[in-house]
């Protein structure tokens, strides 16, 4: 994880976005950049319908509000005595994207270039970070994104739980964490009882794992209320875990919308770090 795309807003979660892009920074000697992200305008609804008004953002308000976002990032990274990227030169750095103001449409095309994106939680508030911008780098970049929980971790990867539903999506975040998989001391295989589509078990997925020297081990929870969500949740809590792998969105974003789902649940309500794919 060499390279880390941070998109960065001017609302409360951002220091903790920061700082688990710094912890990842710091892990793999990364170089980290910014960028200054906008809704995508015309006005976007709850349910991403965009209706012809014109942008309430003008070319001055625009310019304003990617100045403040630098500001906090370039000031966040000076305070942590991090340096400024130069040209060839490896090693822990940041740097910005000093293309003005963007929206999440070029987050999802841009973050193709870099290992991960980190982005906030997503819990629905104001002044946090938007669930658009989340969907935009999970279904957009084809790479790994880590969701920061409100408050920064006190460790981070030590104690790896992938929460295994046998599924695509969960496979491309297990390849995804594998470089922090390498790092953890343990790895836990959480399946639920009932839960997932027809694939490998988890036992299956952890002697994969132990072949490339990942302390690996399955188990099996089970989830009588049938909230998979918050199942892995409280699972994860007992046993200690400072880093969630799991895939985005088995079932379909508007049947989630609707109906719930255990993405939806884990996005909204993580306390932990979160890696995901889809």
């Amino acid at each position: 994880m060499k390279s880390i795309l941070v998109p960065i807003e001017d609302h409360g979660q951002i220091e903790s976005q920061l700082e688990l892009a710094l912890l990842l920074g710091r892990a793999f000697d990364s170089y980290i950049e910014g960028l200054a992200i906008t809704p995508d305008y015309p006005v976007v609804l709850p349910v991403d319908i965009a209706i012809g008004v014109p942008s309430p953002l003008t070319p001055e308000n625009r310019l304003d509000m990617a100045r403040i976002c630098r500001e906090r990032f370039e000031g966040f990274m000076t305070s942590k005595q991090i340096p400024r990227a130069s040209a060839g030169l490896p090693g822990l750095s940041f740097g910005w994207r000093q293309d003005g103001l963007m929206e999440d449409a070029f987050l999802g095309a841009y973050g193709r270039v870099f290992d991960t994106i980190v982005v906030g939680r997503p819990d629905g508030s104001d002044g946090q970070t938007r669930l658009s911008t989340v969907e935009a780098a999970l279904f957009e970049t084809g790479h790994p994104v880590m969701i920061a929980p409100p408050i920064p971790p006190k460790t981070f990867g030590e104690v790896a739980v992938i929460a295994w539903n046998r599924s695509t999506e969960t496979a491309r975040a297990v390849l995804g964490a594998m470089p922090l998989l390498r790092r953890a001391r343990r790895v836990i295989v959480l399946e639920l009882e009932d839960w997932g589509v027809p694939g490998p078990s988890g036992s299956e997925l952890a002697r994969s794992l132990r072949m490339h020297d990942i302390p690996a081990e399955a188990m099996t929870a089970p989830d009588p209320s049938d909230r998979p969500g918050e199942t892995i949740l409280t699972e994860c809590a007992a046993l200690g875990c400072d880093l969630l792998v799991k895939g985005a969105y088995t079932q379909s974003r508007l049947r989630q919308m609707f109906f719930g789902g255990a993405t939806s649940h884990i996005l909204s309500n993580t306390t932990m770090p979160v890696l995901m794919a889809h």
